[in-house]
């Protein structure tokens, strides 16, 4: 499975989804990097990232995005999208824990994401998430905000 490939058609989406809500910013105000990086648990539960290009499935790796505010002006209400690649899966852990998520990439409503199935309503399952959506009300001047998502290789 080659993480590279979904990680650099992912960063194409992401760099096209992030939105700057107030205006009167300069284009080059966000700065954004990507990771993409195995997550590893030893026999304590200790956690470790590893960076990784390939993976096999059921490997679970983390994207992480972090924006960087350049200018010397504060942004305020950024929305900030990660797609999840079509060869992964979503497994629920994110940070911040305020993200929303959505199953078509236009309506986002909290995690966990809900339907009404047989008159009841049953959570989504966490593999028909396909994008993430962070609000950021604040971006200090030459500060940054990290995001993450969890997703295993299918």
């Amino acid at each position: 499975m080659k993480i590279f490939n979904a990680l650099r058609i992912s960063l194409f989406a992401i760099v096209a989804s992030v939105s700057l809500l107030s205006v009167a910013h300069a284009e080059n105000a966000l700065k954004m990097e990507l990771t993409a990086n195995k997550v590893v648990k030893n026999a304590e539960g200790k956690v470790s990232y590893l960076p990784v290009s390939t993976a096999p499935t059921g490997t679970v790796v983390q994207y992480k995005a972090t924006y960087t505010n350049t200018v010397n002006q504060d942004i305020n209400d950024l929305a900030v999208t990660l797609p999840i690649p079509t060869n992964m899966a979503f497994n629920g852990e994110v940070t911040p824990a305020s993200a929303q998520a959505s199953i078509d990439g236009k309506n986002y409503a909290d995690i966990p994401l809900m339907r009404k199935v047989d008159g009841k309503m049953v959570k989504v399952p966490y593999s028909e998430y396909r994008t993430l959506r962070w609000n950021i009300r604040l971006l200090p001047a030459k500060k940054s905000a990290a995001v993450s998502l969890n997703t295993i290789v299918e």
